[in-house]
């Protein structure tokens, strides 16, 4: 990489969280690219996604890239329970629900303490990085100047919730499981089976009706086998427990500033928000991005013209998908 990169892992000390648990020794892992600005003014945030540690996802940070680190300070937080930043594998006493509120607040801090940042040029996220990002907007309307909210939504769907609570339920039911999303061994049997209805789910239908799943593997059996169980087994039961506990409760208005209603806490958002669905996502639906827009202040919305579900916003190997994010983001960097 030509440009600086900077690491590490901040300490904030004992934070009480939204729920109103006390969050001790909370820790927030971070990496930065390129150079900040002296007059502190050309910050992109982009926060993780599910389960997703920030090296998987800094592949579209580039000169030529989606975000390009020469113009840009690009800080990529950790999300609590990543296992980076604190989370139920590293921590014994990490409380029962973290929500994007409470990661939210902390990047706050992070910018704050770690690089004398107030304002941000934009957060760019995608699925719980799009709804952090949206959380941002809400939060601390004066703090943000932009958003690029892809494939994400202010408030998880019900549809969305159903999904969830089933990828809980499965970790629930391993024999592994002693009780609040707490494993007494990895549960693998669970593990294999939740990557199999991950799959179902985060690609679309006319991603399996076109064959796509079989470009890099010669069964359907294999894709699941090598693609979805192969990613999922790797991963930590309690952290995947605990993050869908934090996407599940997703919701700007859910906190003391809005007290629920979704409308206000839209039409507070300052910031200019650029909204990408994907035209086939399963999760996080055009039909709840075109919901909020009429809401927002400064909105508009560009939707990916994709086959490929949810991962028509983290187009690692789609070259189209990946080509269309990058022109309408830096568009709107730029605007």
């Amino acid at each position: 990489m030509s440009w600086p990169i900077q690491t590490g892992l901040h300490a904030l000390g004992d934070v009480t969280t939204l729920s109103g648990e006390v969050f001790r020794g909370a820790k927030l892992s971070w990496k930065a690219h390129g150079t900040l600005s002296p007059k502190r003014d050309n910050v992109i945030l982009y926060p993780t996604s599910y389960s997703a540690q920030h090296q998987e996802l800094e592949w579209l940070i580039g000169p030529d890239g989606i975000l390009d680190p020469t113009r840009w300070f690009i800080i990529q937080p950790d999300m609590f329970a990543n296992g980076l930043s604190s989370s139920p594998s590293n921590d014994p006493d990490y409380p029962a629900l973290v929500t994007s509120w409470d990661n939210v607040r902390a990047q706050r801090r992070l910018l704050a303490e770690q690089f004398g940042v107030e304002r941000l040029a934009c957060v760019y996220g995608w699925s719980m990085g799009a709804q952090q990002a949206y959380h941002w907007a809400a939060i601390f309307p004066e703090a943000v100047e932009r958003i690029v909210a892809i494939c994400g939504s202010a408030r998880t769907a019900v549809h969305n919730q159903v999904f969830l609570r089933s990828l809980m339920a499965v970790l629930e039911a391993a024999p592994e499981h002693i009780g609040g999303g707490r494993f007494s061994a990895p549960p693998m049997a669970a593990l294999r089976a939740y990557g199999r209805i991950y799959a179902s789910w985060a690609l679309s239908q006319d991603f399996y009706r076109a064959g796509r799943h079989l470009v890099s593997e010669p069964s359907l059996e294999a894709f699941l086998v090598n693609q979805w169980e192969a990613r999922w087994t790797a991963r930590d039961a309690a952290n995947l427990y605990a993050q869908a506990r934090c996407w599940d409760a997703g919701d700007i208005s859910a906190n003391p500033l809005y007290g629920g209603d979704l409308a206000r806490a839209l039409n507070a958002i300052q910031a200019r928000v650029l909204l990408m669905p994907g035209e086939t996502d399963l999760y996080f639906r055009v039909a709840d991005n075109a919901a909020e827009l009429p809401h927002l202040r400064h909105g508009d919305m560009r939707v990916i013209p994709s086959i490929n579900g949810h991962r028509a916003g983290n187009p690692l190997g789609f070259a189209e998908d990946t080509a269309f994010l990058k022109s309408a983001t830096r568009a709107w960097l730029e605007a």
